[in-house]
C-alpha cells in the first residue's frame, strides 16, 4: 500500500496526470470507470483563483465518485500560492499538488511552472509557503531541471521533502526537451533509491503500454507511475496495466462497442458539466484515439468534428458501430498525441 499523508492508494498506484484542457470532469469519470487510482485537475492559476476568474474556478469542480483526487495549482509568488491553497482546502479534495513542471513559454517563462527549475530556493520557499497553508497533504509535479546542464532533481527532492511535502512525481525530461526524445527515468529511479527520501515517487513520461510501465517498475522501482497522453482516448489504458502487472497477462483491447459506449459517455458528461457548445467542441480532440485501428475511419471522424448537435454525434457513432460490426480493431501502438500548446505536466 503506498500512502500520501492519509490517503491510502493500492500498491503501485497507476495515477492520471494532469493536462491542461484535457482533464477536467468528464475525462476523469471515463478514467476512473477504467482504473486511474489517483486523479487531478487540469493545473490552476493562483492569479486567476484570486481574483476569482471564472475559468480559474470552475477548474476547481471535483465530485465524490472521483475520490482520492487532488487539484493541483501554479504560480510564481509566495503570498499568491498561499492565498490559493487556503482557497482549494476550502474544496475539500484529498490533496494539493503544485505545478513545476509545465514547460509553455506563457507560464514557465513568467516564472511558474518549469520556469521555478532555476531557482531552487525560490521553489523551496513557494512550496513551504503552500504547506504552511493548507491542512491538505501537499505534493508537487516537476522535471528534471530546466535544461542538460541543470538537472537538479536530486537536491529539489530532498529540500521538498524537509519542507513538508508528501509525494513527489517526476516527469523525465527537462524543460528544454518539452517533449522531445524520450523521456530519461534513470534519475527518477535513482531519486527513489536515495536513502533519504522516504515520500513516494511517481514516475512520468513515455509510459504507453502495460508491458513498458511493468518493465519501468521492475527497472527504476518507483512507488507507481502517472499517465497523461497515452490515457487520451483510451482511459483503457489503466486497466490493461493493471491487469498485466498482476498476472502477466494482456487483456483483450476494447471492442468497437465499448469504445463507442465509453465515447457516448465521455460526449454527455462534457455536455453536462460544460454546455451543449463547448461541450461538443472540446470533444473533437479525443474522437480520433477512441476510433484508433478502425480502417478507413477518416470519413466517420471529419463527420463527427463537424455536427453540432449531440443527437447527431450519437447517430453518427450508432451508424459507424454498425459499419465495423465485425472487423478486428488493429491494435497499434497507443499515439502520444502532442498537446504542448495545453500543456500536459
Amino acid at each position: 500500500m503506498v500512502k500520501i499523508g492519509n490517503i491510502q492508494l493500492p500498491d503501485f498506484p497507476l495515477l492520471l496526470a494532469p493536462m491542461e484542457d484535457v482533464s477536467d470532469p468528464p475525462f476523469r469519470a471515463v478514467c476512473k470507470d477504467n482504473g486511474a487510482d489517483l486523479m487531478y485537475t487540469e493545473f490552476i492559476s493562483s492569479e486567476g483563483l484570486i481574483r476569482d476568474a471564472i475559468k480559474s474556478r470552475r477548474k476547481l469542480d471535483i465530485f465524490d465518485y472521483e475520490k482520492p483526487v487532488g487539484i493541483q495549482i501554479f504560480g510564481g509568488d509566495e503570498d499568491s500560492l498561499s492565498m490559493a491553497a487556503k482557497i482549494v482546502d476550502a474544496t475539500n479534495p484529498d490533496l494539493l499538488d503544485i505545478n513545476f513542471g509545465c514547460p509553455v513559454k506563457k507560464v514557465a517563462c513568467r516564472g511558474a511552472g518549469a520556469g521555478v527549475l532555476k531557482d531552487i530556493d525560490l521553489m523551496v520557499r513557494l512550496t513551504d509557503a503552500v504547506v504552511k497553508s493548507t491542512s491538505l497533504p501537499v505534493t508537487v509535479k516537476t522535471r528534471l531541471g530546466w535544461d542538460d546542464a541543470t538537472k537538479n532533481i536530486e537536491e529539489v527532492a530532498e529540500r521538498l521533502q524537509d519542507v513538508g511535502i508528501k509525494a513527489l512525481a517526476i516527469h523525465g525530461r527537462t524543460r528544454s526537451q518539452m517533449y522531445k526524445g524520450e523521456a530519461d527515468w534513470t534519475l527518477i529511479g535513482k531519486i527513489k533509491n536515495n536513502p533519504r527520501i522516504y515520500i513516494p515517487i511517481f514516475g512520468n513520461g513515455d509510459i504507453d503500454s502495460p508491458q513498458k510501465a511493468l518493465e519501468y517498475k521492475n527497472r527504476y522501482g518507483v512507488d507507481g507511475i502517472m499517465i497523461g497522453r497515452a490515457a487520451i482516448g483510451y482511459p483503457w489504458i489503466f486497466n490493461e496495466i493493471r491487469h498485466y502487472i498482476n498476472t502477466g497477462e494482456m487483456l483483450a483491447p476494447p471492442t468497437l462497442e465499448e469504445r463507442v459506449l465509453v465515447c457516448k459517455k465521455h460526449l454527455r458528461k462534457s455536455i453536462d458539466w460544460k454546455g451543449p457548445i463547448v461541450g461538443i467542441n472540446e470533444m473533437r480532440r479525443h474522437y480520433a484515439n477512441y476510433l484508433k485501428g478502425l480502417p478507413g475511419i477518416k470519413e466517420y471522424r471529419n463527420r463527427l468534428v463537424t455536427v453540432k448537435e449531440m443527437e447527431e454525434v450519437e447517430s453518427i457513432l450508432d451508424e459507424l458501430q454498425q459499419h465495423y460490426e465485425g472487423v478486428e480493431i488493429e491494435r497499434t501502438p497507443i499515439e502520444l498525441i502532442n498537446y504542448h500548446e495545453k500543456c500536459p505536466v
